[in-house]
C-alpha cells in the first residue's frame, strides 16, 4: 500500500512540474496579463508618443514579456506587428554564437581551435583563436563606430562600400594592433570571421544550418538571414525574427540550452556565454561582454550595467534600441524591438519598469 501511494506521488509532483515548464507550440501559450500603475509607467516609458519627422526620443516598435514560458505582455507600435521580421542589427552575433553552440555539440570544433583551420584567409593571423573572436578579443585592428566617425569605420567599410563583397576577408585583411584573446575590442569583423569559420566547419550544410540546426528545432517559421556575395551569413547585423520568434531563442537560453525533451545546446555552451571574458576593462562598453552576449555583473569595482536588474540577467543587444534580455532567476524573457535614433533609450530603466510591472 505505501509503495503504491509513493508511487502516486512521485507521478503526481512529476506531472505536476511537467505542466509548470511551459513551451510554446506554433503559438505561445497565454499567462496572468500585467495590470496596474506600474503596467502605465511602463507604457509611458516605452511607448511614449512617436515623432516620425526627427525620429527622436524613445521609439518602440514591440516589446514582448515572457515569465514561465508564457507570454504576459506584448504591444506593438506601427508598422510592427506580431508578425513582421525585425531586423536585429547586432542580435544578429548571439543569434550566431547559439548557433554556434550547436555545431560544438555536434562536435565541429572546440573553443581552443585557431580559427584559420576553418578560415584559411586567417593565415596571416594563426594565434587567433574561435574562443577569442567570440570575446571580441581578435587583436585585429578595428574600428566601430557608425555616426559619429563614419568615414574612419571599419564596420562601415564592411557593410556598405569595400568589405560588402566579402566582409570576412576583408575583416582578415586588418593588421594586429594587439595580441589576440588580451584586450576587449568591439568588433562586428570577429562576428564575420566567426560565420565564415562555420562556412568552413560544414561545407554543403552551412547554407541552411540556421534554420536546420536552430530555427527549425524551436518552431522559428519566417527568419531572415542576408549573406554577403560570398554566401557567408552576416553574422553581425542582418537576422530578421518577429519578436515572438526572438523569444524563443531567450527561452532556450533561459533553460541552459534544452528545448522540451532536447539538450539543444550543451551546458557548458551556455555557461561560456554567460561567463564574463577575463580582458575586459569597466567602462569599456554599457555591458560585460561573455561569449558574443551581454552580462550584467559587476567587473573592476564598477557597479552592474543595469543597476535594476538582477546580477543573473543577460542580453543580446543590437543598433537603435533592440534587445533580448533573459532574467534566469524572474524566469524572464523580454524582447523589445526599436527605432531609437538618439541617446533617450536606457535599458536600465526599461528592465527597472518592467521588473515592477511583473511583481506579484
Amino acid at each position: 500500500m505505501f509503495k503504491g501511494l509513493t508511487l502516486l506521488v512521485v507521478l503526481l509532483l512529476t506531472s505536476l512540474g511537467a505542466r509548470a515548464e511551459n513551451w510554446p507550440g506554433e503559438q505561445w501559450d497565454a499567462g496572468p496579463p500585467l495590470a496596474g500603475p506600474a503596467l502605465k509607467a511602463l507604457e509611458d516609458y516605452a511607448f511614449a508618443p512617436r515623432d516620425d519627422a526627427t525620429r527622436e526620443g524613445i521609439r518602440t516598435d514591440a516589446l514582448v514579456v515572457i515569465r514561465d514560458g508564457q507570454v504576459i505582455y506584448e504591444r506593438y507600435a506601427a508598422p510592427t506587428t506580431a508578425d513582421t521580421p525585425h531586423l536585429t542589427w547586432s542580435i544578429s552575433k548571439s543569434l550566431l554564437a547559439t548557433l554556434l553552440g550547436v555545431a560544438h555539440g555536434e562536435g565541429h570544433f572546440a573553443l581552443t581551435d585557431p580559427a584559420m583551420r576553418y578560415y584559411p584567409a586567417l593565415a596571416g593571423h594563426p594565434a587567433i583563436t574561435l574562443a577569442d573572436l567570440l570575446h571580441w578579443a581578435s587583436g585585429l585592428d578595428w574600428q566601430e563606430d557608425y555616426e559619429y566617425a563614419p568615414l574612419n569605420a571599419s564596420v562601415v567599410a564592411m557593410l556598405y562600400t569595400r568589405g560588402r563583397a566579402d566582409m570576412a576577408a576583408f575583416t582578415a585583411a586588418h593588421p594586429a594592433a594587439s595580441a589576440p584573446g588580451r584586450a576587449f575590442r568591439y568588433s562586428s569583423g570577429d562576428s564575420n570571421l566567426l560565420s565564415a569559420a562555420l562556412k568552413g566547419m560544414l561545407g554543403a550544410r552551412y547554407a541552411d544550418y540556421p534554420w536546420t540546426a536552430l530555427f527549425e528545432p524551436l518552431g522559428i517559421r519566417g527568419a531572415v538571414w542576408e549573406t554577403d556575395a560570398s554566401g557567408t551569413f552576416i553574422a553581425s547585423s542582418y537576422a530578421y525574427l518577429t519578436a515572438r520568434d526572438l523569444a524563443r531563442v531567450g527561452l532556450l537560453m533561459l533553460r541552459d540550452g534544452r528545448w522540451e525533451g532536447r539538450q539543444l545546446l550543451p551546458r557548458q555552451w551556455v555557461t561560456f556565454s554567460r561567463q564574463p571574458f577575463a580582458g575586459y576593462r569597466a567602462g569599456q562598453d554599457a555591458a560585460v561582454p561573455g561569449g558574443h552576449w551581454w552580462l550584467n555583473r559587476a567587473v573592476g569595482g564598477a557597479d552592474r550595467p543595469w543597476p535594476a536588474a538582477p546580477a543573473d540577467a543577460f542580453a543580446a543587444l543590437g543598433h537603435w534600441g533592440q534587445a533580448l534580455y533573459v532574467i534566469p532567476g524572474a524566469n524572464l524573457v523580454i524582447v523589445r524591438y526599436g527605432d531609437d535614433r538618439d541617446a533617450s533609450f536606457r535599458h536600465n530603466e526599461l528592465l527597472a519598469r518592467i521588473l515592477a510591472a511583473v511583481q506579484p
